[in-house]
Order: C-alpha cells, then structure tokens, then sequence
C-alpha cells in the first residue's frame, strides 16, 4: 500500500492548519457562545443557526476529523509492520471516521431545526 497520497509535506501542512484551526476555535468560541448569553434551547437554535457560526462549527470538526485522519495514519503506517494489519486499521479508521461525520452532521442539522 503506498501512503504516497498524503505524505511529507501535505500531511504536516494538514496536521499543522488543522491545529492552528482547532486552538482559535476552542479560544474564540467559548467567548462568542457566552457572550451571547444563550439560556434556552430555543436561543443555542438561533445561535447555531446563524451562517457564521454553522461554517465555523463544520470547519472545527472537518479539522478534527482531518487533524485525527493523519495523526493516526502516520502511527499506524509507522508502527504496523504487517501490511494486511495496516490496511485493516486504516480501513477501520476511515470507515470511522465517515461514520463520525454523517453523525455530527446530523447534530448539526438537528441543532439548527433543519431536520425534525
């Protein structure tokens, strides 16, 4: 299996910008939420609801997925000597962390009142 596809350079610069995304989302994110003095369901509705914030929360978590995909990948492409091993926990991983996505997705839409 070649890891050519996201290796060296492409995959530090995933690892690092999803980092630097996920440190300024976790700093100012805290703050806009309680500067918005949010008390209700009903509030954290319109709040997530808004452009802004709905980009930002996908953002953070297509960071965390991304950030998570090549952490892990290099562990196991380094570690797992046994190909067939490798393939089936990077397999398990991607399989994961789709699953991952479709379910913050729906929280997402849930949230928002997209979807009842």
């Amino acid at each position: 299996m070649s890891v050519a596809l996201l290796s060296g350079l492409k995959a530090w610069v995933i690892q690092r910008a999803s980092a630097i995304y996920l440190l300024l989302f976790v700093i100012f994110m805290p703050v806009v939420i309680f500067s918005q003095k949010i008390n209700s369901f009903h509030a954290w509705q319109e709040f997530i609801a808004e452009p802004m914030i709905t980009v930002s929360w996908i953002l953070f978590f297509a960071s965390l997925f991304a950030h998570a995909w090549v952490g892990i990948r290099d562990i196991i492409v380094d570690y797992v000597p046994s190909f067939k091993t490798r393939l089936v926990l990077l397999s398990a991983l991607v399989l994961y962390l789709i699953v991952m996505m479709f379910w913050v997705l729906r929280i997402l839409l849930l949230s928002t009142g997209a979807i009842a």
